[in-house]
């Protein structure tokens, strides 16, 4: 018995080993899934930030002024205009020259003229415009006339820059003004150079490209790896079984097509669903059944009114009244050879027969005892012969078994008719005379048409009140609803289960 039991433990703990090293695999894989979906989200932010840079770059030096240089120095070929940054550079040599020698001095003077020349010049010539900043120039001018009182921004920049003004005014005063109102305005205007191809220098594919590359060797390796373990796999069939990958590893920054770098946001959101690093099914399921919601009453009103409106025009054209009052006028293709109508009367019938009267038989009988019993209770000296003695509940008596006998006649009398031969053709008589009378009559009345145009304004009363009432509805609502429906509907199936 050892002996036995021995295999046995060591067949359990093989069987052991080899789930630790089925969940150990497992659990590489996910993180590395995660790692992965990690990296692929920091591309995806490095993306936005770099075609962000230049039309917030401005928002940026306010915060991060350092990074900012640094960033548009190294990537984007930015360098500081050489106009605004002599400007600046002048107005630094004024400070330091009136804390030398005074405002009064003529160093200073020289100095204030020659920033009054280069004012005048900056608002003609507008050195803003290369980088697309004219709007700061334009705020720098506003800023100036509000400041000087002065309808003109050429006039209000050469007062400002003089020494009666400054000397009213108070230089530190006008400074602090320049430095904390104007100085950052300038500051924003930048130089870029130009590429070989001809548009500006953009070099972000050093950094993009080794996310492609990095993206690249997995969906390699990916392949090598489904290759070996399930046959006829190939690296396309790789490709087209994650084919959103694609997109990380195209260099859309190599090839000048920097905006379509955004559509990798497609593998990222699945990376990170699928890597339960966030949880997305509720966002996706939300935003599908809201778009199936939309879409499911923008078709049924569609459908809808679509069929309303064919049958107006049938009505209007009288293809319906040819159709019911002359059905051998036009060719009409027949399914089977049978005339339905008189098939489906004959069923109906008998249906009713065999089916249905056996079953309200009971009710039947008892709304003809009613009957017959208050036609007596009406018949003259009825009341008196029932107070005759000895006659008790005679009469009820014999109004049952009258009552019987004549349900039970009349029950005969139409099932004999329907099984036989006379009787059914008896009834497929009635029906075509009945169909013939029909027309002959509606042929007869002259009203035809106010009908069909009653037909047509009953329909369009339909359209406006209950079909296109599905546009104006509270579709909140409805997907409300059908979110009830669709939870009621689980927890039977989980019941159930």
């Amino acid at each position: 018995m050892a002996a036995l039991s021995r295999p046995r433990r060591s067949s359990k703990s093989s069987q052991r080993r080899e789930f630790s090293k089925y969940d150990a695999r497992r659990l590489r894989v996910r993180w590395f899934g995660r790692i992965m979906a990690v990296i692929a989200l920091l591309n995806l932010i490095l993306v936005v930030l770099d075609l962000s840079y230049i039309p917030l770059r401005d928002l940026y030096l306010r915060f991060l002024p350092g990074v900012t240089t640094w960033y548009g120095e190294t990537f984007k070929g930015i360098e500081p205009h050489r106009f605004t940054a002599h400007y600046l550079a002048t107005v630094d040599q004024l400070d330091e020259q009136v804390a030398q020698t005074g405002l009064m001095s003529p160093q200073a003077e020289a100095i204030l003229a020659n920033l009054q020349q280069q004012s005048t010049a900056m608002v003609t010539e507008n050195p803003f415009q290369v980088a697309n900043r004219s709007g700061n120039l334009e705020l720098i001018k506003n800023k100036m006339r509000d400041r000087i009182k002065l309808d003109s921004a050429t006039d209000s920049l050469t007062t400002f820059w003089s020494v009666p003004h400054l000397s009213k005014a108070g230089f530190s005063t006008e400074m602090a003004f320049f430095n904390g109102e104007i100085r950052p305005l300038v500051e924003t205007n930048f130089f870029r150079h130009i590429a070989v191809h001809g548009g500006f220098v953009d070099l972000f594919w050093r950094i993009d490209i080794w996310f492609n590359l990095l993206f690249g060797l997995e969906l390699l390796a990916r392949s090598i790896y489904l290759d070996r373990r399930y046959k006829n796999f190939t690296w396309r069939d790789a490709m087209l079984w994650r084919w959103y990958d694609v997109l990380l590893i195209i260099p859309f920054s190599a090839l000048r097509l920097p905006w379509l770098a955004l559509s990798r946001i497609i593998p990222v959101i699945v990376r990170i669903n699928q890597s339960n690093l966030i949880n997305l099914e509720p966002i996706q399921s939300r935003i599908s059944r809201f778009v199936i919601s939309q879409v499911a009453v923008e078709m049924t009103e569609i459908v809808v009114l679509r069929i309303i409106d064919q049958i107006q025009s049938l009505v209007r054209d009288g293809s319906v009244t040819q159709a019911l009052l002359e059905p051998n006028s036009r060719r009409y293709i027949d399914v089977g050879g049978v005339n339905e109508l008189e098939v489906i009367a004959q069923r109906l019938a008998a249906l009713t027969v065999y089916n249905v009267l056996p079953e309200v038989k009971p009710e039947v009988d008892a709304l003809l005892k009613q009957t017959i019993t208050q036609a007596f209770d009406r018949a003259p000296g009825y009341q008196g012969f029932r107070q005759l003695p000895g006659i008790g509940n005679l009469p009820d008596q014999v109004t049952q078994q009258v009552v019987a006998q004549l349900s039970a006649n009349l029950y005969g009398l139409v099932k004999g008719s329907l099984e036989n031969q006379s009787g059914g053709e008896l009834t497929q008589a009635l029906v075509q005379k009945l169909g013939e009378t029909f027309r002959a009559q509606l042929k007869e009345k002259e009203n035809l048409g106010e009908i069909e145009t009653l037909v047509v304004d009953f329909l369009e009363e339909i359209k406006l009140n209950y079909v296109k009432r599905l546009a104006t509805e509270d579709v909140d609502r409805l997907i409300e609803e059908r979110y009830q429906l669709y939870n009621v509907t689980q927890a039977d199936l989980k019941g159930d289960r």
